[in-house]
């Protein structure tokens, strides 16, 4: 499969979200979705991505755009992680993985000379027509929420 570019149109997908309910691409038309990928849940770049998000939510809703986060990990995972880190918005559970295999995120990665398939760090920024307005790939967890406010303004 080809890497996905700007402009292209964003891969559909159904997930189990953090509240309960189902979310899909296409229940989210019309909206600019925020979908970024993280490792793991409770990780020291994660909870700083997460964080900077929290703290921006209220932005980004002004700005009109819904943040979803999606991890490998579980639902009761992800509700431990929102409680200890009090998240405000919404964690999917891709335990299959079709999420970030679809958006071209599972992948081989190196740590201290080992390899490994794991989680790439990416947010894309889904606009209200179903492209793909923005990718943010290899990205640092300082300042990116920041970042990625500017791209949905």
């Amino acid at each position: 499969m080809s890497e996905l570019k700007e402009g292209d149109k964003a891969p559909a997908f159904t997930a189990a979200g953090s509240d309960g309910k189902t979310y899909s691409l296409k229940d989210l038309a019309g909206q600019t979705v925020v979908l970024y990928f993280y490792p793991r849940d409770n990780t020291p770049g994660c909870t700083v991505e997460a964080c900077e998000f929290r703290d921006s939510f209220a932005e980004f809703r002004k700005a009109g755009a819904v943040i979803l986060g999606v991890s490998t990990d579980s639902l009761k995972s992800h509700a431990g992680f929102i409680e200890k880190q009090k998240l405000n918005f919404v964690l999917l559970a891709d335990t299959d993985k079709k999420i970030q295999e679809a958006y071209g995120v599972w992948a081989k990665k190196k740590f201290m000379g080992r390899e490994y398939m794991g989680t790439l760090r990416t947010t894309f920024v889904i606009g209200p027509d179903g492209r793909l307005k923005k990718i943010f790939r290899e990205v640092k967890p300082k300042g990116h929420a920041a970042e990625v406010l500017a791209a949905v303004g």
